[in-house]
């Protein structure tokens, strides 16, 4: 167990971004004449493929609705994104983690053209060598994503750690085979994350980030 890759959830992991997912759902279930799901429920479905979360966020909602909340989502999403803000500690880990040859990859309910602007305004690009995204793979918590990152950085699933905010992330690196951590500083709450079985759970990233380098350096 060498920890030789970390896969980072996106959305509630690195970025803080799960109030303005939340209410860019419930807005786009308004605008579409649909009942609000809720913030409990729309923050629920957060780390799903888009689709697949307005699925779940409007139960009932033809394809032709579907596209539609997809559209206006993205609206109210697009609106601010770029004054969202990184998880303090984001940071100095992934500089570091990358200063001890550690492969940093991400795996997120994200589209591609959405992560690369989320990556853009945060200037992030740089630390990460691979990522996966839900229009480029099956939607979490299929395993496919960390295991084609797996195979593309030729890495065996005791040397990779998934790192997530919801039961999504914790699921996926369960059905692939390798280790997870979980931060609770995204949609779902401790009780749900505890639910899933995983190694550890920590408060922040500042929390995690110690622990993370010193196990990463006890194995090198």
């Amino acid at each position: 167990m060498t920890y030789k890759m970390v896969v980072f959830d996106w959305d509630g992991t690195i970025l803080d971004s799960t109030g303005a997912i939340t209410r860019a759902i419930q807005g786009a279930c308004v605008d579409a004449g649909l009942p609000d799901p809720g913030a409990e429920i729309a923050s629920y479905v957060i780390g799903l493929g888009l689709s697949d979360a307005l699925r779940h966020a409007a139960p009932g909602a033809s394809e032709q609705q579907i596209a539609m909340l997809v559209d206006s989502y993205r609206r109210h999403y697009l609106s601010n994104d770029h004054e969202l803000e990184l998880f303090t500690g984001a940071i100095p880990l992934l500089k570091q983690l990358n200063e001890m040859g550690v492969i940093c990859t991400v795996a997120t309910g994200k589209s591609r053209q959405g992560l690369n602007r989320a990556m853009s305004h945060s200037d992030t690009g740089r630390y990460f060598m691979g990522s996966r995204c839900a229009d480029e793979c099956h939607s979490k918590p299929h395993p496919q994503m960390i295991l084609e990152l797996m195979e593309e950085f030729d890495t065996d699933p005791a040397d990779v750690v998934m790192i997530g905010d919801t039961t999504h992330d914790l699921n996926m690196a369960n059905a692939a085979g390798v280790h997870a951590l979980s931060v609770q500083t995204g949609a779902h709450p401790p009780k749900l994350l505890n639910q899933v079985p995983h190694l550890q759970s920590f408060h922040s990233i500042n929390e995690l980030a110690p622990w993370l380098v010193k196990t990463i350096s006890s194995r090198l």
